[in-house]
């Protein structure tokens, strides 16, 4: 029965993780943990999981900052089938924490994002650079997915072009 309580609230616990990032949700979810258990034991090992995510969000709230982009989208207007053509997003961090630009990806493979390696530094700014290698006629539109130490972690901008 220790093994199944236990298990059920890591379950729970952990459904509270990957779904709600505010602390008043995770609270709620940790009460449904601690309902769940019937043994010391389960409770205190459900205590020291509370504890630690709770300390993982104040760490994650005092170095969460802000930024702006230059353009949400970059129109190349038309362009050749299977010619590279590139532009640049301008990233500026808005915040006084360091910019921790943790991910850039792009929705195809015909689309090739670069991002800063290092933290932008408050106040400054630096460029994410994307290469763009159409194949197929027609208007083409294609998604950058940015993910960063601000709220919300997500920021899409697009890029787009009328391939001839």
């Amino acid at each position: 029965m220790k093994k199944k309580s236990f298990f059920i609230g890591l379950l729970i616990l952990g459904g509270a993780l990957s779904a709600c990032s505010d602390t008043e949700k995770v609270d709620k979810s940790a009460e449904l943990v601690m309902e769940v258990a019937d043994d010391p034991e389960t409770v205190k090992a459900n205590e020291q999981a509370l504890k630690e995510l709770k300390e993982q969000q104040r760490i994650e709230a005092a170095s969460t900052t802000s930024m702006t982009i230059d353009k949400e989208i970059h129109d190349f207007g038309k362009v050749v089938d299977g010619v590279e053509n590139h532009c640049s997003f301008t990233v500026t961090n808005t915040g006084d924490k360091p910019l921790v630009l943790s991910d850039v990806k792009a929705s195809c493979g015909c689309t090739t994002p670069s991002k800063p390696e290092g933290p932008i530094a408050p106040g400054k700014s630096d460029k994410i650079e994307v290469g763009f290698k159409p194949n197929g006629k027609g208007v083409s539109e294609k998604t950058i997915t940015i993910t960063a130490n601000t709220d919300p972690r997500i920021t899409v901008v697009k890029v787009k072009a009328d391939v001839q």
